[in-house]
């Protein structure tokens, strides 16, 4: 019956499934979902209600670039982390608070991917710059 229940939604959620992935920072796996299109970008996770701590949004993007962040319509608070091409930290914002919109966090340097997390992942896990990302769909 588990068994049934588990493909049931694995076909239902299918293109949900396929932007799910894990990656491997400071070296803890966390469960993340893909933001690939100008569409999942810009909703990010705006209107989620919370975040699991093993888990995050990973937006990647198609060039490296200093990409900009806000916290419009958030619940709470994050750590976005911005990654380069070569998969290595570039920049933290620790613990940015959605009362913070209409601010935008963004580093000095391009990075290719961001990664958002739960507020108080980067201190719990001692992510600093430098720090390597894993996965293999990292390109």
């Amino acid at each position: 019956m588990i068994v049934v229940f588990i493909l049931l939604f694995f076909f239902i959620n299918n293109e949900s499934v396929k932007n799910i992935k894990f990656i491997k920072i400071a070296g803890e796996n966390v469960r993340v979902e893909l933001a690939l299109n100008k569409k999942t970008q810009e909703r990010g996770l705006s209107g989620v209600k919370n975040l699991e701590e093993d888990s995050g949004m990973l937006f990647v993007f198609d060039h490296p670039a200093q990409y900009p962040f806000w916290m419009k319509d958030m619940n709470f608070p994050i750590d976005i982390i911005w990654i380069d091409e070569n998969s290595k930290v570039v920049y933290i914002k620790k613990d940015a608070q959605p009362k913070s919109y209409p601010a935008v966090f963004s580093p000095d340097r391009d990075s290719k991917y961001v990664l958002e997390v739960v507020a108080g992942f980067s201190d719990k896990y001692n992510i600093k710059i430098g720090d390597k990302v894993e996965s293999y769909f990292l390109k």
